[in-house]
């Protein structure tokens, strides 16, 4: 792993972080393959609107600068995780008046990544519930994901490799670190996400090609009570296109519908 900080090396992190003392930042987390990131014009812009909305400056052209400098190295196949965080602030909630810090996480991996689907066989339905997001933070993914910890835990302990969680009102909201899309009656559905959750960059990009390729998908509320109606269910993030639930809880589900539409959008080839 690497780190860079605003395109400088960086062998550690100021203590006096905002990052880490309040989860004062946004992040994405991306797939590199042959120096080029996948969906990159979709991140940029989830980190612009997260930074607009927070009130973060950021010069976000220091991620292409740091790349460059990760380049000149070798070529550049694995993960990449972009921070931004508010940067050094003194003690209290007040906002430092300075641009905002870029880190940019570099984890190596072979070029030998996949961008097919997987199938996940013990998927389950979390007891957590998360709660309900402060409007202008709702649909961003902030530093702060304590919820998402403690899902993940829930989990681990239940040997469940996905779930889907609900949220307090019982919606039906994502998954633990994805988002859903559900075939309910034959048609697909997938969250709103109106009141919590994270919008997803591989969801924006699974929904714009089933508009482009005249299938159709509704961001509608899902409930608890409609679980028992799920016909089939994939799980989506910027690492993994689809991963197709075999099983939910005892009930099985279809697989082929997803793997066809996996093929109809040519998820891929996802640039």
């Amino acid at each position: 792993m690497q780190c860079f900080k605003n395109a400088l090396a960086q062998p550690q992190i100021s203590l006096l972080d905002r990052a880490f003392h309040y989860g004062d930042g946004c992040f994405t987390t991306a797939k590199i393959l042959q120096n080029k990131i996948q969906l990159r014009d979709r991140h940029l812009q989830r980190l612009q609107d997260c930074c607009q909305r927070m009130a973060l400056q950021v010069d976000l052209a220091l991620i292409d600068q740091t790349l460059k400098q990760l380049s000149a190295q070798a070529e550049l196949n694995g993960t990449l995780k972009i921070i931004i965080s508010r940067g050094e602030g003194q003690r209290g909630y007040a906002l430092p008046d300075h641009p905002a810090d870029v880190y940019v996480f570099y984890y190596p991996q072979s070029i030998t990544i996949s961008s097919s689907f997987s199938e996940v066989s013990h998927v389950g339905i979390l007891d957590q519930r998360i709660g309900l997001t402060m409007p202008q933070l709702c649909g961003l993914k902030t530093l702060n994901r304590l919820e998402q910890v403690l899902l993940k835990k829930e989990a681990v302990e239940k040997q469940l490799d996905e779930a889907l969680v609900l949220d307090i009102q019982g919606r039906i909201v994502e998954g633990i670190s994805s988002n859903c899309f559900i075939l309910m009656n034959n048609q697909w559905v997938t969250p709103d996400l109106e009141y919590n959750g994270v919008r997803g960059v591989m969801r924006a990009e699974i929904l714009q090609r089933m508009q482009h390729a005249g299938i159709e998908c509704s961001e509608m509320e899902l409930f608890q009570t409609d679980l028992h109606q799920i016909e089939a269910l994939f799980f989506c993030n910027a690492l993994h296109p689809m991963q197709i639930a075999q099983h939910l809880m005892n009930t099985n589900l279809s697989t082929s519908h997803a793997i066809q539409l996996f093929k109809d959008l040519q998820l891929d080839q996802i640039q």
